[in-house]
């Protein structure tokens, strides 16, 4: 299979189909759900769609090293690639971690200021022009609603969208019956897209609870496989 032909049959146009053609610029998606779940896969396979397609990302992972972030990315394109025998797949490889940046921070020790700063430093001075940047596992519900709307400026300032992994810090949580934190909740008008995944069985499902303003929330035809830990159709 070519590059454009797998471009074209991601699971991912389906995921963007359902939530009115994408994320957008400007805008803020949160990927929510007990810890465990593969909300880091998640992540990780949307990047690297967007790598597949000529975009350019940065990955902040504020609870692993970025070797650990690194064997994530190798392993979802090996799974992408093999699945859908994926022609040179070693130059695409090449090819699209140009695309790439991933950078590490520890959330205790560094301010939504700092964080932003370094972003712009990367993107104006640095010349890398990032189409979506991914917080992983930055930890918004503990944080002061005003931090996020900081990232959300931020966003409509570089003209670019931001996702984020969410799980909850506290214990003693309650959940949803999509698997959302209640502690999500003083953020959740600030967020433009909220997905929420649980397991069902063996399986992982996600669902769109809120899209762009609709807060009628809908199973999506896809889900985590649990194996590959890749976002796929539903049979």
């Amino acid at each position: 299979m070519v590059r454009e032909e797998l471009n074209k049959r991601s699971p991912l146009r389906i995921f963007e189909n359902s939530i009115h053609g994408g994320l957008g610029n400007g805008n803020l998606g949160v990927i929510a759900s007990r810890h465990g779940i593969g909300k880091t896969a998640c992540l990780v396979h949307m990047a690297t769609d967007k790598l597949f397609r000529d975009e350019h990302v940065i990955h902040i992972s504020f609870s692993q090293n970025v070797n650990h972030v690194i064997a994530w990315y190798e392993d979802i394109f090996k799974e992408i690639t093999s699945k859908r025998e994926l022609a040179d797949a070693m130059q695409v490889h090449d090819e699209i971690t140009k695309n790439r940046v991933i950078m590490n921070f520890n959330q205790e020790n560094v301010s939504v200021e700092q964080i932003v700063r370094s972003l712009k430093t990367m993107i104006v001075d640095g010349g890398f022009k990032a189409d979506a940047i991914f917080f992983d596992g930055y930890q918004m519900t503990t944080v002061d609603p005003a931090e996020v709307s900081k990232i959300k400026a931020f966003a409509n300032e570089m003209d670019l969208e931001i996702w984020f992994s969410v799980s909850p810090v506290l214990e003693d949580v309650d959940f949803d019956q999509y698997g959302i934190p209640s502690t999500l909740a003083p953020i959740v008008d600030t967020v433009d897209v909220l997905i929420g995944l649980r397991y069902q069985g063996e399986e992982v499902v996600m669902t769109v609870v809120k899209d762009h303003g609709n807060t009628n929330p809908t199973r999506l035809a896809l889900k985590l496989d649990p194996k590959t830990m890749l976002i796929s159709e539903e049979n």
